[in-house]
């Protein structure tokens, strides 16, 4: 029987779709009311969950190109949250082998600690040079809707698009894919 699973170039294609997607949801004007809460920060959760379940997928011209269009289309500072966001993805690019093994709620701490770093550190660099911004508590209701989100992505990483953890069978013993 012929292997199904889409090839390296297919999840990357999958990854930029999704995030097309994710973008254009959230440039439409679904509801114009005042005082709705920040939601999560999806597309940053589906490329971390993706990092650290496969970091052969993504490589980070991908994650540079895809955050950078955002930035442009959410007007964000051009470049800050793509920096930021890829400064995060390499560190738990560099720690997914031990990921590998370790149970998922320290996977989550791990992610919601990067998470958390991102969101700071933007605040600061935008305090640092006096750009506006939303307020302290919508920052931190949208900083704990992230980091509750990620078991969702994952889970929806598994189990729709068949994203999942390189198993130890399938490296030899420095990490590298057979």
């Amino acid at each position: 029987m012929a292997d199904r699973t889409p090839g390296l170039w297919g999840y990357r294609t999958l990854f930029a779709l999704l995030a097309g997607a994710l973008v254009f949801v959230q440039l439409l004007p679904l509801d114009m009311a005042p005082g709705q809460f920040p939601g999560p920060d999806v597309l940053m959760l589906l490329a971390f969950s993706w990092v650290v379940m496969r970091p052969d997928l993504l490589p980070v011209l991908l994650i540079a190109a895809v955050f950078f269009v955002a930035d442009i289309l959410f007007m964000r500072p051009l470049g800050l949250w793509t920096l930021l966001v890829i400064v995060g993805s390499e560190f738990l690019r560099s720690r997914s082998h031990t990921l590998r093994d370790t149970p998922f709620l320290l996977e989550w701490m791990l992610v919601a600690a990067v998470v958390s770093a991102v969101f700071v550190v933007n605040a600061l660099v935008l305090l640092l040079f006096g750009v506006t911004q939303p307020g302290l508590g919508l920052t931190l209701i949208g900083l704990i809707a992230t980091i509750m989100c990620y078991p969702l992505v994952v889970v929806l990483a598994g189990r729709t698009f068949g994203v999942r953890k390189i198993t130890p069978g399938e490296v030899d013993r420095l990490g590298h894919r057979q």
